[in-house]
């Protein structure tokens, strides 16, 4: 029996899209987002709801911080991983994989603190942790990237970067072994106190380092944050054999239901043209059924996300669930060119109510 015969997919729908920017490239020469801004992780603190994303700049990715109260306006606060430059393995920018918080789909999804991290010296624990991925060249997410953690004392923009990666590609030949991007690690024994590994990761991977290529979701697991072992059922979310998830099943964002007792994840499809989101469902966080429809997909030619509506984010805000993802459109006038060039990406979201009405 299907997953989803049990189990509607009604609570996790969004079908209200915003249609407007809410964090929007700069455009300004010499500014981080200069290009694009991308790849939103939202978590709340001190009251407040947070959003750390990514910033390009024509040369590479870093990773900034902004703020809200409603979900739709938002304040950036600037840079928080920067560009590392005398790193080999991070030359080419910092992006943020995910924010180590409270996963409960309805819950407050606060910042949570973490054992020490043997692999950064001196680290007493009981520290926020990001983790992030980080490229070896200079361009568009140029070289296969490695991840790596990243730990907070409690100010959010201030971070100290592990030096070296703690989770790289896999074998040549493998699912995994021409690169990875984002992953999302969660605190597995919270939920599953016999679990044999405290630590599952979510990974993005790829199988070949030139077009066309493939992206697909595996697991990991690890007892310490730093020693990590890949699960041999992976990759675990795989791509359709055709449709609009047959060459990316990525971009996870894997979330508890705590009112149904099951595991959602939310991740980005693409067909080799457009990318939109759809939504798995599981009841052990280890083997996921695939809705086969997206749950978001771009709006058509002339639409604000004409090219792609991808990289989910969710959040559950006053009885709303907001779904935020990248969107993307060409640009259509010469300054818009002059400015972005061909295409112009930015953050948005959809929701279950249309809430700005």
């Amino acid at each position: 029996m299907s997953i989803f015969d049990k189990y509607d997919i009604i609570p996790y729908l969004t079908p209200y899209k915003y249609s407007k920017p809410i964090i929007a490239p700069s455009g300004e020469p010499g500014c981080f987002d200069r290009v694009a801004v991308d790849n939103a992780r939202i978590f709340r603190h001190g009251g407040r709801i947070y959003m750390m994303y990514i910033g390009y700049d024509g040369s590479g990715y870093e990773t900034a911080l902004a703020v809200s109260d409603d979900m739709l306006h938002w304040e950036k606060l600037g840079v928080i991983l920067g560009k590392n430059p005398e790193s080999g393995w991070e030359a080419g920018g910092r992006a943020v994989s995910c924010v180590m918080a409270d996963v409960d789909m309805w819950g407050e999804r606060e910042l949570y603190r973490i054992p020490a991290v043997s692999a950064i010296p001196g680290d007493p624990g009981g520290n926020f942790a990001i983790w992030y991925h980080a490229y070896p060249g200079i361009g568009y997410e140029a070289g296969a990237a490695a991840n790596t953690i990243a730990i907070s004392h409690g100010a959010l923009d201030s971070w100290e970067c592990c030096a070296v990666p703690l989770f790289s590609k896999g074998a040549e030949g493998d699912w995994d072994g021409a690169g990875l991007y984002s992953c999302w690690v969660i605190d597995r024994e919270k939920y599953y106190p016999d679990s044999p590994h405290r630590w599952i990761m979510y990974y993005n991977g790829k199988n070949s380092a030139s077009w066309p290529w493939n992206e697909q979701v595996g697991i990991a697991w690890s007892d310490d944050l730093v020693n990590w072992e890949r699960d041999p059922r992976s990759p675990v979310l795989r791509v359709s054999e055709s449709g609009w998830d047959s060459a990316f099943s990525c971009g996870q964002h894997v979330l508890y239901d705590s009112r149904r007792g099951i595991w959602v994840m939310y991740y980005m499809g693409f067909d080799g043209r457009h990318a939109g989101n759809g939504i798995a469902l599981s009841e052990d966080g280890i083997s996921w059924e695939k809705y086969p429809e997206p749950l978001i997909f771009p709006g058509g030619e002339g639409s604000p996300d004409e090219t792609h509506a991808h990289k989910p984010c969710i959040l559950y805000h006053n009885g709303v669930l907001y779904h935020i993802f990248c969107a993307v459109r060409p640009t259509r006038t010469p300054e818009e060119k002059a400015l972005y060039g061909r295409e112009y990406r930015y953050l948005t979201l959809a929701a279950s109510h249309p809430v700005w009405e």
